[in-house]
């Protein structure tokens, strides 16, 4: 068959930007190898990004999801834990615990959340969903490509394909040229307990950097009916020089930090402890090439510092989508036309990549993060600028500032 688009994974970034080419009037067809729902390890955290992108593209979209509160619970803020043992409660609104707006986050498990996105794709007019369909080989035409599954059973031909498969994508590898390097790379993993003690009562995430683990972290997100996301992610390079055994570790931690064994004392594992990679965006890459263009986890779009790619996925898959309107709007599918998608993706993340990957680095200096954690406990304004941090992007780089921090410490 031949279709003027595809999309290739129906994850997060593809279904967005599905809908985002819905919304320009654009058709297009989604594969994907999975039926839905299926499920995905990750830490379940959906950001401010997330809703606002929700949003977005559809208020209603929003609204429906937020109406879900059997799969996901409303986050209204982070909480950091220093090495030292000092915490930093860090709300996303100001005014949270009397605010009526929407919570600026939730956490959601992706075998509902990605269902949940994968259902608005399904009732849209404007896109073929096609699942259950693996693709594994494909070859550059004249105009295009076509993608063919084993047994050559199916075949599709098109002019211009959204790659959005994930950190394993052969087509990013071959023809993206996208290399995995251990020290771009991290891995994680994750596991569900049930009765997890000392959850926020608004649902904060908590994030834990212990020592033996830096500079990543362990963390607890908190779901609906008592259950816990519970997990472990660290830099690949750190965990071959140190010989880490993530799943051992993130066990080791829950039986033997003190901060960790009371609340875990009465905790079950309800599901296997499992794995996966984190492709970050700690390098700049091309993303995009003739009659193609990289979102998400292809692309090697999580945030170096929080592990954050769900929200990321998302904004690659609209601005990937504008990008597919001009081409077809100019009869253009060549790399130099679709090269403004990486202009475009990377004017909005970029920055956000770079001092994620400096707070990062930061983690190998464990004595930074206790006095500023100790300090903060104690100046009342350096809180409030932490939690604003998280949307203002002026002043995350401004922490990065040695000056400003001095400034802030002596309360100027």
């Amino acid at each position: 068959m031949k279709r003027k688009v595809i999309i290739i994974g129906a994850g997060p970034g593809g279904s967005t930007a599905a809908l985002q080419l819905a919304k320009l009037g654009v058709e297009s067809t989604v594969i994907d190898k999975a039926v839905f729902p299926r499920d995905k390890v990750c830490g379940d955290g959906l950001s401010a990004k997330v809703v606002s992108l929700m949003q977005r593209i559809d208020s209603d979209m929003m609204i429906d999801f937020a109406d879900l509160t059997k799969e996901n619970l409303p986050s209204w803020g982070i909480k950091f834990v220093a090495p030292n043992g000092y915490d930093l409660e860090i709300p996303f609104h100001k005014d949270y615990k009397t605010t009526a707006e929407l919570p600026a986050g939730y956490v959601s498990k992706r075998i509902d959340f990605d269902n949940f996105l994968v259902n608005q794709v399904k009732k849209n007019p404007n896109i073929e969903f096609i699942d259950n369909v693996t693709l594994t080989d494909f070859e550059k035409t004249e105009n295009g490509y076509i993608f063919t599954n084993k047994d050559k059973s199916f075949s599709v031909e098109t002019d211009l394909v959204l790659i959005a498969n994930g950190a394993n994508s052969q087509f990013s590898k071959k023809i993206g040229k996208i290399e995995r390097e251990r020290k771009h790379y991290c891995a994680g993993v994750r596991g569900y307990y049930k009765n997890v003690k000392g959850n926020h009562n608004y649902g904060f995430i908590e994030l834990h950097f212990f020592k033996s683990i830096l500079p990543g972290y362990f963390w607890i997100f908190p779901l609906p009916n008592g259950i816990s996301n519970i997990g472990v992610v660290m830099d690949s390079q750190k965990i071959s020089d140190k010989k880490v055994n993530l799943k051992k570790e993130m066990l080791r931690l829950i039986e033997e930090e003190p901060s960790l064994k009371a609340r875990f004392s009465e905790a079950t594992l309800e599901s296997k402890i499992e794995g996966w990679g984190l492709p970050i965006g700690s390098k700049r890459r091309e993303v995009s090439g003739d009659n193609f263009m990289l979102v998400g986890d292809a692309a090697y779009f999580v945030d170096p510092f929080s592990g954050e790619g769900i929200g990321n996925a998302m904004y690659s898959g609209v601005y990937a989508a504008n990008q597919i309107k001009r081409c077809i709007d100019e009869n253009d599918f060549s790399a130099d036309f679709i090269k403004q998608y990486d202009k475009d993706i990377y004017r909005v993340l970029g920055q956000e990549f770079q001092l994620s990957r400096k707070l990062q680095q930061l983690l190998n200096y464990p004595f930074l993060f206790n006095t500023f954690a100790k300090l903060a406990n104690k100046n009342k304004r350096i809180g409030e600028l932490m939690s604003s941090m998280f949307l203002d992007m002026d002043l995350r780089t401004k922490l990065l500032s040695p000056k400003f921090i001095i400034n802030l410490i002596l309360n100027r």
